[in-house]
């Protein structure tokens, strides 16, 4: 063939494999063989290779795999990737109801219905295609920063490198940013199929306990090549980009654009859909190629969604519906007592080893005290343990009727079982606490606190070597890590040269860091990284938020006066403002944000916001009106100063009506802040 018969030949194979692919993942219509795909991927390669002139970025060839990354970048995601609550039965569910109709009403929830997905049980992650092409992919990591894993998923032959050019959708996408968030999994088969060779006398590596573990541990490879030996797949669920009505549509979207969803997924109108929906898909469960663990259950309008909002971390309108967690009984053989980062004592039940949910257990939380004494939970016991995912392992209740009489009741020490310090509960917690702030446990996960991703993410400097550091005298707090040198770590057991080196550069890396992160960083108790966020957001500055008044901290969105009480007696004690001087002497360099100044009309005012905005996301609203010195509240009150009133705005907008509350339209806001 001459060069102009190679070119053609080569858009026409790549045309065909990626509709091949197409038809395969997302139209569940396969048209060729494997081996049929398969030859013709090698006739692509093949002649890419030959004519390296008509090289493609985007060509099906790239799937093949490339050269192994040093290790892997963390990045943020464009907006949060939030976790959902849990339900396990039907009353479950309609508290969840409950609750969504004591906010929004019950004839707002009847009208949208809901959008049931069923839940694969893989690795959440981030699609993001800029101009049409695939930019980087995500892991949930801490669910504001992931792993870059862009490299292993290119070898996924579900996820395209580019979206469809024949979607209606494609003249909006090739100029736009378009997030695909869905599930990686691993299917059964390819699950078993590396397991037996694991089994193989000359591979001899662990197994995996499910395909769960095996999905994770395959995405995370540093060498791609790895990645693409395991079969792995891919389905769709959630999509940011393209505005729509219903979440029903976006599923459609994204498999217009090329990428799978499950079929199975179906809208239903109420509760009693969902539950016998939800009785089908157990039934259908062992038949599936892919392994599940419940379903997701949608609110099906968007409009009513977002004005749902979320609490903590989780969406108020989407909810995990799971099939019971997995219960086993065993003997509890001990308890023994972990103490954290505020230095509270945590009993923990050393268990006799036992399988639950595809993993082998041996401890699990007691929670605290009291709970121990509601259970009555004694050394010696027979207990039924509860697992159900990811989630640690719990004590459901003792099986009394088995006791021998040698059981022996627990009593929390008076003692730290660490440094020996005076062990306080404080009145109105139920959390022991170890009183001694210079205690060993509480400096040592103090320093895993602050060395963590969501933290300064702080690469090589793991538990084990915290703690070499520390017995070696090394590093006291925080500010120590920062002091470190070359000559201060190479000489220690366990380290190298490049080790040594590799920890340095790690360490010099992390001390650039945002507002929100170096808050988180800090530990302080009740403070988690959504709350740090909002600090971050409401003061701008470290500075601003030392010298903030304790009615001014409470006045911040989600945070009451516990918490504020403790954000502001840690600003204000003098060896944490010395840890910080510190931190910024040794070369902490914190971004900090942008702020406006306080503009008349909406400092210190408080909005809502319901329905949906056309020139900008709600989210961009919240924050304006923050840079601005005013709040955001989830709920109208007689406190709220002004609801805006986007398109089909919800009962918020007649709450406000009741109340008398001023209503803004989505102009008259952008006058307002503007």
């Amino acid at each position: 063939m001459n060069k102009e018969d190679v070119k053609i030949r080569i858009e026409k194979l790549r045309k065909y494999i990626d509709d091949v692919r197409y038809r395969y993942h997302v139209l569940d219509d396969p048209t060729v063989t494997d081996a049929d795909y398969d030859s013709l991927m090698r006739e692509l390669v093949k002649l890419e290779a030959g004519f390296p002139e008509f090289a493609d970025t985007n060509s099906p060839s790239q799937k093949v795999g490339g050269k192994p990354l040093a290790k892997f970048e963390s990045k943020k995601h464009l907006h949060p990737m939030i976790s959902l609550n849990d339900a396990f039965d039907e009353a479950e569910m309609k508290d969840w109801y409950d609750r969504m109709a004591r906010l929004v009403g019950e004839k707002a929830i009847d009208n949208s219905g809901y959008f049931c997905e069923i839940k694969m049980d893989g690795l959440a992650i981030s699609l993001v295609y800029e101009n049409g092409e695939l930019a980087y992919a995500l892991t949930r990591g801490d669910g504001y920063t992931g792993e870059d894993i862009t490299n292993n998923i290119k070898t996924i032959r579900a996820i395209p490198l580019k979206l469809r050019e024949d979607s209606k959708y494609w003249e909006f996408a090739k100029e736009s940013r378009i997030e695909i968030r869905g599930e990686i999994y691993m299917p059964k088969a390819s699950f078993e199929a590396l397991n037996a060779e694991r089994l193989r006398a000359d591979v001899r590596e662990a197994l995996f306990a499910n395909p769960r573990n095996a999905a994770a541990g395959s995405v995370r490879q540093l060498d791609p090549n790895i990645t693409a030996s395991r079969n792995l797949d891919f389905m769709g669920y959630g999509m940011i980009g393209i505005r729509t009505k219903t979440h029903e549509e976006s599923h459609e979207i994204i498999k217009d654009l090329g990428l799978p969803v499950n079929k199975n997924n179906k809208f239903c109108s109420d509760l009693a859909y969902i539950f016998k929906l939800f009785q089908d898909w157990e039934k259908l469960r062992p038949k599936l190629p892919y392994q599940i663990d419940g379903m997701v259950v949608n609110i099906n309008d968007n409009a009513l969604f977002d004005e749902l909002g979320t609490v903590g971390k989780s969406p108020r309108g989407a909810i995990a519906y799971k099939w019971p967690a997995e219960e086993v009984t065993t003997v509890i053989l001990d308890i023994k007592v972990q103490v954290g980062r505020t230095g509270a004592l945590t009993p923990v039940a050393i268990l006799k080893p036992t399988e639950v949910a595809g993993s082998t257990v041996s401890r699990a939380t007691l929670h605290n005290a009291d709970e121990i004494a509601k259970k009555d939970i004694r050394i010696g016991d027979t207990v039924v343990i509860r697992k159900a995912g990811d989630v640690i392992p719990e004590v459901v209740k003792v099986i009394k009727e088995l006791r021998i009489g040698k059981e022996k009741t627990f009593e929390m020490p008076h003692a730290c079982p660490i440094c020996g310090g005076k062990v306080v509960r404080v009145e109105g917690e139920v959390a022991y606490r170890c009183a001694n702030l210079r205690c060993f446990a509480v400096e040592f996960q103090a320093l895993r606190h602050f060395v963590s991703k969501a933290a300064f993410d702080i690469d090589g400097l793991g538990p084990k070597i915290i703690e070499k550091l520390m017995n070696e005298g090394l590093i006291k707090d925080a500010a120590d890590i920062f002091d470190l040198k070359l000559g201060d770590i190479e000489p220690l057991e366990r380290f190298a040269e490049k080790s040594a080196q590799n920890l340095i550069e790690s360490i010099e890396n992390a001390k650039k860091i945002d507002l929100a992160r170096f808050i988180f960083a800090l530990g302080i108790r009740n403070v988690g990284i959504e709350t740090a966020i909002d600090l971050a957001a409401r003061f701008g500055t470290l500075k601003n938020l030392g010298e903030a008044t304790l009615d001014e901290i409470n006045s911040v969105r989600d945070i009451g006066p516990v918490v504020a009480k403790s954000i502001f007696e840690f600003a204000h004690d003098k060896k944490n403002q010395e840890l910080i001087h510190r931190l910024l002497a040794n070369g902490v360099e914190i971004t900090e944000i942008e702020r406006a100044k306080p503009k008349e009309g909406v400092e210190g005012k408080t909005f809502v916001f319901t329905g949906g905005m056309e020139t900008m996301t709600r989210d961009e609203s919240k924050e304006l009106v923050r840079k601005f010195g005013g709040n955001v509240s989830e709920s109208v009150s007689k406190k709220t100063d002004y609801v805006v009133a986007g398109e089909e705005a919800g009962s918020k907008l007649e709450k406000a009506k009741g109340l008398g509350v001023k209503i803004l339209s989505e102009q008259e806001f952008l006058k307002l802040v503007k």
